[in-house]
């Protein structure tokens, strides 16, 4: 099978014929269809993982189909069309995830960065890690909806995202993106604070009715305008800064949610925080359970990323855009 291989911190990716793998016990051997082109396959490029393998397979918005399974697998069976996400899997004993939390877990492990993912024509899955596709949910659009898709409505109903409630969303990145239009989905007025303008008419187009340019005007301000504050803010962007930049925006009772963030440190100011119960939190994708039910939305609503269909070959190229932020849309290797 021909795979992508990342060998090292700032190194490009090597593409390889490998061995089709074959599934040990309790795992399943899925034929690729489609892996999305994430923000975190750069971050695992430039180092940001230490705890990452090297050589490994990047990638983790994996679809495809079961082909063949391992010692005493039932489930799915062979021919399943499935989802694989960050999580690879986790220790399944702890309390976490005994009660379904298992991203939570201390032991778990990440695909694409600690266990070989999905820039490969073929993958070894965990079965209790896969999801099955929503019929007529297409494979391909729906890649990216493994992470950018589960990290942006996890974190809007861990939030506390609902029907009339105020949420902003910083960044119109790939978890930015569907932010919006989940929100949107579930009944939430929607503000979009971007760098630019140039935002601006994409973020109404997804449904936002208001956008706020930082670059021109004080964030804080423009959401402190907005009925007395925004109930959540959600964080997509790579920046830490620019999610502390918004906490004066935030209404009472609030909470400041973190999906993006950068390398510095978080830092707020605590008395306002005290005085008016705000709160910040973070949320690092989700657990298998998360998944089916960010699939089943997205397929009960028609939601689905734009993507741009590209070949093996040109994933280094992709990740070159997406660093130098020219990147177009959400890039998917279609194999």
């Amino acid at each position: 099978m021909r795979a992508a291989i990342a060998t090292a911190v700032d190194q490009p990716l090597s593409v390889s014929d490998l061995d089709v793998p074959e599934p040990a016990a309790g795992e399943v051997l899925v034929k690729i269809t489609a892996c999305g082109v994430c923000f975190s396959d750069l971050n695992l490029l430039r180092g940001h993982y230490p705890f990452a393998r090297f050589p490994v397979i990047p990638g983790h918005e994996i679809t495809g189909t079961v082909v063949a399974v391992g010692p005493g697998v039932t489930w799915p069976e062979v021919g399943t069309a499935v989802g694989a996400q960050f999580l690879y899997d986790s220790c399944g004993h702890c309390d976490y995830c005994v009660r379904g939390e298992q991203i939570l877990c201390a032991q778990k492990r990440i695909t694409g960065i600690v266990a070989d993912g999905g820039y490969a024509e073929y993958a070894v899955l965990k079965a209790g890690f896969v999801t099955p596709l929503p019929t007529g949910l297409d494979p391909v659009a729906a890649a990216p909806l493994m992470c950018a898709g589960i990290t942006a409505f996890n974190g809007l109903r861990k939030g506390g995202a609902a029907l009339g409630s105020r949420v902003a969303v910083i960044g119109l990145g790939g978890v930015g993106g569907m932010a919006v239009r989940y929100a949107v989905a579930m009944g939430a007025r929607v503000a979009v604070i971007g760098r630019s303008r140039r935002g601006e008419d994409q973020a109404k187009q997804l449904g936002a009715e208001l956008y706020i340019a930082s670059g021109d005007t004080d964030p804080a301000a423009a959401l402190k305008a907005w009925d007395g504050g925004a109930e959540l803010i959600l964080n997509a962007a790579p920046s830490s800064a620019a999610a502390a930049a918004t906490l004066g925006g935030l209404a009472p009772d609030g909470t400041l949610l973190l999906c993006g963030y950068g390398p510095d440190p978080l830092t707020l100011p605590t008395q306002p925080m005290v005085l008016n119960r705000l709160r910040v939190m973070a949320s690092p994708s989700g657990s298998p359970h998360d998944l089916r039910d960010t699939l089943a939305f997205s397929s009960r609503h028609g939601i689905i990323p734009d993507v741009t269909p590209i070949s093996l070959d040109q994933a280094s190229g992709a990740l070159d855009d997406m660093a130098a932020g020219r990147g177009q849309g959400r890039s998917v290797i279609v194999f």
